[in-house]
């Protein structure tokens, strides 16, 4: 907890901005200090954006150790910029670090920050860093987000060199579908920097700061789906040429030369692939030129996510192995290991070990080997007549039987070893599109049996289809691991749910359950839901999906219906 890790941290880079108090030398979002203006050098910036007004405002007065409603402790502030502040923090109810931006609830962009962070919390979109909070109290407007502590920047992603044609494929991918996603519910992002972009442990890319950083800066614009398009035709640029493609200098990368405009990412480095080249010239504002293939422009995240899609899919790099050594012949000789080397000029003579005498050639050996071999095949003879007199007592006591049982602990089958598996992460599952609550499945591995992750109240049942195919969360261990057995606790018992386990590639929904191997079915009436496998199987992501449920009454928080709440999941190895 106590160690930084700006790069999971959905603050406010200054890019573009001049902070308050933040120098050329100080900290921003990018965990890195920026020594250089970006102002002017983003899409944003230059395609009808109109920002907010330039006026300093004071930020709100707090330090480390402060807290909000009694629960998020503020740790660390890393970004002070325009009147409002972003600190990584504690929430002591949950125990796990989380992002905070604060404001003065009289700024004028503090109902603008409060609508955009609670209209990005009813995404539920597992790609987007999740608002978890959003507050007015105390004359202070703060909003909580997740904090992803394995989350690399692209920004240092970027550091280190040009991204090969495989990663930058799954960059443009990935992001494209899901800002179309984010456009689809009216949401935009309009802040789309290599700041904004995390790659995870699994590959996996997150975006965040939707709608919030914008609105923190009061940016806003007439065409936000074609400014976070060619926001995303910037990051497949960065990615491609390891450049930023406007004349100025911008997030750790280099421009391009000033005076020769925007020229094609093939052309700025050799070696890099043409069709990834075509579409990152497609999403960029080039005043209708598109290359050398005069293709239509890519105006909406959707477009260019179908563009996309249509390209032939980039296979990852083959593995480069390291040929083993060549056999070196030893210098050891056989016989001179402790002896002491052999004079000058004197001859050495080995000495002559006679050949053993043949065992058992006396006439006493003789008569032992007899009598051995009498008493063999006397034990031999005696034990098949046993084993033909118990296979015929088998016959006569069960005649129609053929084979016999194996007692217990006799079928030659691996007991599992009973050890609990450590659950790392886990994100809903909904390959729907259609969230429940997934901001609350950590509450199903925290070792608290009085919280729980909930579904919604569902008029048909017990069985959800064909209106919906069953709701899940799939849970990431901390390593490939065999699963033996498994136990769900659930709240509501009744007549009946079903739960199945499924072993899964990755934490994303867009796997298809069809693609996922099983591992078990269970169907209870009670409040657990117990799995044990035949044979164990290998994973490190296990689904955990529910495709019945019981009828119950109205509680708090939802009315009566079909619904089921899981408060503890336990893997067993």
């Amino acid at each position: 907890m106590a160690e930084r890790s700006t790069a999971a941290v959905d603050v406010a880079d200054n890019s573009g901005d001049e902070p308050l108090t933040a120098k050329a030398d100080e900290a921003t979002t990018d965990g890195t200090a920026e020594a250089q203006d970006t102002k002017g050098t983003k899409p944003q910036d230059t395609d009808g954006e109109h920002i907010g007004s330039e006026v300093t405002l004071p930020t709100p007065d707090l330090h480390s150790g402060h807290k909000l409603a009694r629960r998020y402790r503020l740790e660390e502030c890393v970004t002070r910029l325009d009147g409002f502040s972003s600190w990584r923090a504690v929430d002591e109810k949950l125990r796990r670090a989380v992002g905070v931006h604060l404001l003065p609830a009289d700024h004028p962009r503090a109902r603008s920050v409060l609508a955009a962070a609670r209209s990005s919390a009813l995404l539920g979109d597992p790609r987007f860093v999740q608002v978890l909070d959003a507050v007015e109290e105390d004359d202070l407007v703060y909003v909580v987000h997740e904090w992803l502590p394995d989350a690399t920047e692209l920004t240092s992603l970027l550091a280190s060199g040009p991204m090969d044609a495989h990663d930058a494929y799954q960059l443009v991918s990935q992001v494209s579908q899901a800002m179309a996603a984010a456009h689809r519910e009216g949401l935009a992002h309009l802040r789309l920097t290599p700041g904004a972009v995390l790659r995870s442990s699994t590959g996996q890319y997150r975006i965040r700061g939707l709608a919030v950083n914008a609105a923190l800066r009061g940016i806003t614009t007439d065409g936000p789906q074609r400014a976070d398009t060619e926001a995303i035709g910037a990051l497949l640029y960065a990615a491609l040429t390891q450049r930023w493609p406007y004349e100025s200098d911008a997030y750790g990368l280099a421009g391009l030369p000033k005076g020769v405009g925007l020229i094609a990412p093939d052309q700025v480095r050799a070696g890099v692939h043409r069709g990834l080249s075509e579409l990152a010239m497609r999403a960029l504002a080039n005043d209708g030129a598109t290359a050398s293939r005069q293709e239509q422009p890519c105006t909406t995240p959707d477009e260019l996510a179908k563009a996309v899609a249509a390209m032939p899919r980039i296979r990852p790099p083959e593995p480069v192995f390291t040929a083993p050594p060549e056999y070196q012949r030893t210098t050891y000789q056989q016989g001179s290991y402790g002896r002491p080397p052999a004079r000058p000029g004197a001859s050495v003579t080995m000495p002559v070990m006679a050949a053993p005498p043949a065992p058992l050639q006396s006439r006493t050996g003789k008569a032992l080997k007899w009598a051995v071999s009498a008493l063999l095949i006397a034990a031999l003879g005696l034990g098949s007549w046993q084993l033909a007199e118990t296979l015929l007592n088998n016959e006569s006591d069960d005649p129609g039987s053929t084979q016999t049982e194996p007692k217990n602990g006799e079928d030659g089958e691996k007991k599992p070893t009973g050890q609990l598996l450590t659950v790392k992460d886990a994100v809903e599952y909904f390959p729907d599109g259609k969230a429940q609550h997934p901001n609350d499945v950590h509450l199903t591995y925290d070792g608290d049996s009085s919280t729980y992750w909930r579904s919604k109240s569902f008029i048909g049942g017990p069985t959800l289809a064909p209106f919906k195919q069953g709701v899940g969360i799939v849970y990431e261990l901390d390593s490939a691991q065999s699963i033996s057995s498994a136990s769900v606790s659930l709240q509501f018992g009744g007549n009946h749910t079903t739960v199945s386990l499924y072993a899964a590639d990755s934490l994303s929904s867009s796997t298809p359950l069809t693609s996922m191997k099983k591992i078990a079915t269970t169907e209870t009436t009670g409040t657990e839901a117990k799995f044990q496998t035949k044979d164990p199987v290998k994973t490190r992501f296990v689904l955990v999906w529910i495709t019945d449920m019981p009828n119950s009454p109205a509680d708090r928080y939802s009315g009566a219906g079909y619904k089921q709440s899981i408060t503890e999941v336990k893997f067993m190895g």
